[in-house]
């Protein structure tokens, strides 16, 4: 029962935050914020994001600038799913890496 809680509110969580990153990264051309996976904590309390960034030559600057805004999104977050949502989670962001990893082992397979 619980688990198929979590799992409906982190695949709102993840279309709402993905609709976030669309509208904040349409004024950065050749920028791409993907929101890849969100898991819920049992108590709904804490949301973990993984993000994919492209072009991964900036993940890291762009990470940064979306962990020093986290407030404001939490904020638009819960502007969005205030009706489905008695408390909004603390966020987490964190990178997802794993396409760069397959594109490794992909280069080191053609080896």
């Amino acid at each position: 029962m619980q688990e198929t809680r979590q799992n409906r509110i982190s695949r709102l969580l993840q279309k709402e935050l993905s609709l976030i990153f669309q509208s904040q990264t349409r004024q950065m051309h050749g920028v791409m914020v993907s929101v890849t996976r969100v898991k819920v904590s049992p108590d709904l309390g804490i949301c973990t994001a993984y993000l994919s960034i492209f072009p991964s030559e900036r993940a890291d600057e762009l990470l940064g600038n979306i962990q020093q805004n986290t407030a404001t999104i939490r904020y638009d977050l819960g502007q969005r799913v205030r009706n489905q949502l008695r408390i909004i989670p603390e966020l987490r962001f964190f990178i997802d890496d794993s396409l760069d990893y397959m594109e490794r082992i992909d280069e080191l397979l053609k080896k």
